[in-house]
């Protein structure tokens, strides 16, 4: 199994940050690339680990998913906003106690969406759902790398109306709830006052634009339920278990962003190779003579058939490397084939061949 991060500095899961940057500074200065005795590719896998858990975000979507393959936003929601802004609220103080909801207030509070609707007003980005899949390939595929075009049935933008909901070749005129600002006011009463938030304007979606006439294929929503098919680019060296995460490829969401496809990938088992890191390794089965004599023997690995040549008098156990045919690396190069020797004992003997081998054993074999 490949290092975690948290190995990979030396420190436990629940580090603070502080234990995590003392430990980054510890191992960076040992195996500095430019000191004597310094590591170029320990220094990279350090400064990799570091990257990861200094940042909180990083942190947290390394925790829940592993090791995750490709870039964009983070698949944890939004966060409490900094530096709240109380000028949306009026709180005039409207005495009258009437049907109140304050757990929808403050979350609209702490959500950011109680802020004034003048210049400094800022709306929350709504976001589409996350789609996490299973995808299966082979050790040879885990390795190499491989291609692979998934079928997803998931709430996409309509593709006639480009998510607009407008019937091509007609024109979007300004809603008249919001005025064309996307959002309206609401008014409510509770034992602190009269509180006026901001809302999504439930007709235009917060677009600010309705369709003059709605598209045929979605009915104005802008996007529809349909199988799309996705193409997965699995990088070489992938282990079992880890995540390859496509940014925008998760369900759409009419006046939002889309989410983002997370691949859960599952390596199938090779009959004779096994993986350690950045090297393979496997079992090769020789006869005692063949231990003893010499022997040259081809072996098929995962670029074909190549000649080894078993010296004489090589013991059981013993490993054989094979330099340049295991694992790719990002650096261009390879892992090796570390192969180990098995002596297979006969467990049935002719009387020629006990004889032969009594033979060798009053001459000291």
């Amino acid at each position: 199994m490949a290092q975690s991060y948290y190995d990979k500095l030396g420190v436990s899961k629940n580090a603070s940050k502080d234990e995590i940057k003392k430990a980054y500074h510890k191992l960076a200065l040992r195996y500095h690339p430019d000191k004597t005795g310094g590591d170029d590719k320990r220094f990279k896998e350090i400064n990799e680990a570091y990257q990861i858990l200094s940042d909180e975000k990083k942190r947290s979507e390394y925790d829940t998913y592993g090791r995750v393959f490709g870039e964009g936003q983070s698949a944890s929601g939004q966060g409490f906003s900094q530096g709240f802004d109380f000028s949306g609220f009026d709180f005039s103080g409207g005495g009258e106690q009437s049907a109140w909801d304050l757990g929808d207030i403050f979350e609209n509070f702490f959500s950011g969406r109680g802020q004034a609707g003048g210049g400094g007003a800022r709306r929350r980005v709504k976001r589409g759902r996350d789609i996490f899949i299973d995808l299966e390939v082979s050790f040879e595929e885990s390795i190499f790398g491989v291609e692979r075009k998934v079928l997803i049935s998931k709430t996409s933008a309509c593709e006639k109306c480009d998510g607009k909901g407008a019937e091509p070749g007609t024109e979007l005129k300004k809603c008249d709830i919001c005025d064309g600002s996307g959002r309206v006011h609401e008014t409510r009463k509770s034992f602190l006052g009269s509180f006026t938030t901001l809302k999504e304007c439930s007709r235009c979606l917060g677009r600010g634009t309705i369709p003059s006439k709605k598209c045929s294929l979605c009915r104005g929503e802008g996007v529809r339920v349909k199988s799309e098919e996705i193409l997965v680019r699995v990088p070489s060296g992938i282990e079992s278990g880890e995540m390859i995460k496509i940014v925008g490829m998760g369900e759409a969401m009419a006046n939002g962003v889309p989410g983002d496809l997370y691949c859960k990938v599952h390596v199938s088992r090779h009959p004779t190779l096994r993986r350690d890191g950045p090297h393979l390794n496997m079992d090769l089965d020789i006869k005692i003579s063949d231990a003893i004599l010499g022997i040259e023997r081809e072996v098929k690995t995962l670029d074909g058939l190549i000649k080894i040549k078993i010296p004489a008098g090589v013991d059981y156990g013993e490993i054989l490397r094979v330099r340049g045919k295991g694992v790719p690396n990002q650096r261009g190069g390879r892992g090796d084939l570390l192969i180990k020797i098995l002596v297979r004992t006969p467990k049935r003997l002719s009387s020629k061949e006990r004889k032969l081998v009594e033979d060798l054993r009053q001459e000291g074999f």
